[in-house]
């Protein structure tokens, strides 16, 4: 609708600059300039060169948004930008960025939770988001399971990662498989050629003993050395290794985990929507281990495409967009960044 107000969204947590236009519901701009490739090199992301990187692309990827939603600066009702968690040094630009352009336009600033606005892109997919639901995040910083009541005003966290994130879990099987940085698209990649039953990886944290405690969090640096050990002895054997299996194996007992956990949230808390955000929300078998297991439950299952699960100013301006219109109160001027940003504060 013309009459929905104008947000504009910018992320820079990690190594992706982002600037996204929404209107209500519509996306009309969703700019993104990575530095992944920089990084590539190093086996994960360096903070210093993505705070450089982000300095270089913040006002290319302005213009370009701008230029793509046919609007200009004066245009834009609000800006929102992340204001955290992420690196320190790559939050700073985007704020710094926001707070410059919100006093040039007299507009007023919303700094939002990055996690938060992983679910909230989902309703530029899927429209405006039941409440309750359980949304499940998963990401190379964040593998987390929130209970989502009014993503106005907070998310209720029920478990998260107590070691490695299974996007960093990833990353880390794939340099031991000898593919390429990030590890999520190649090692999806290559388990489709392989058998997820070959290898009998371990599930974390889900023996009886430990669903006491952790019913609903995730450990992956259990599995990561699994994979390590065995890869390692098949080489001192002198044997080659399987990939595709090893890939396979692995993928499908971190996605047997996710889902499984996700969906005794929703059953515990009776709960019928589930919404997987973040960068391994594009893995494929995550994405169809989820709708089959769900639907034998009646649970619907919202995954935004691939293209919106990783890091881009399109989820920002979602949650901007959201809280403009729950009439939340804008940010000072004097905003931070805040690289721990707990998961309970959707805006600053």
């Amino acid at each position: 609708m013309a009459d929905e107000p104008l947000i504009l969204g910018i992320e820079t947590s990690c190594d992706e600059t982002g600037v996204g236009i929404v209107r209500g519901h519509t996306l009309l701009a969703d700019a993104v300039a990575s530095s992944v490739a920089e990084h590539a090199r190093f086996g994960g992301v360096v903070p210093e060169v993505a705070s450089r990187a982000h300095l270089e692309a913040i006002v290319p990827t302005m213009r370009r948004a701008l230029d793509d939603a046919g609007v200009t600066l004066a245009d834009i009702d609000a800006i929102a930008v992340t204001a955290g968690p992420g690196l320190a040094g790559a939050l700073l630009v985007g704020v710094a960025a926001a707070k410059g352009y919100a006093l040039a336009a007299e507009k007023p600033v919303y700094g939002v939770n990055h996690l938060a606005a992983h679910v909230a892109v989902d309703t530029l997919e899927h429209g405006p988001l039941p409440e309750p639901a359980i949304a499940l995040l998963v990401s190379g910083g964040h593998s987390s399971l929130l209970q989502v009541d009014d993503l106005a005003t907070g998310v209720i966290p029920l478990g998260a990662t107590i070691d490695d994130a299974a996007g960093e879990a990833f990353d880390k099987v794939a340099r031991l498989l000898g593919l390429p940085f990030p590890g999520g698209p190649p090692i999806d990649r290559e388990a489709r050629a392989g058998d997820a039953g070959a290898i009998a990886f371990p599930r974390g944290l889900t023996a009886p003993k430990d669903l006491v405690a952790h019913r609903f969090d995730f450990s992956f640096s259990g599995l990561k050395t699994a994979v390590a050990r065995w890869v390692e002895a098949k080489q001192r054997a002198g044997e080659p290794v399987p990939v595709a299996d090893v890939a396979a194996s692995f993928q499908e007992a971190v996605c047997d985990v996710l889902t499984r956990k996700a969906i005794d949230a929703c059953r515990d808390r009776g709960i019928e929507t589930m919404v997987i955000g973040g960068g391994v929300a594009a893995n494929s078998r995550l994405r169809a281990m989820a709708e089959e297991r769900a639907a034998k439950y009646g649970i619907t299952v919202r995954v935004p495409r691939p293209k919106l699960c990783t890091d881009n100013g399109a989820m920002v301006a979602a949650l901007g967009s959201h809280l403009v219109a729950s009439g939340v109160a804008p940010s000072r001027l004097d905003l931070p960044a805040d690289s721990a940003m707990p998961l309970t504060v959707v805006s600053v």
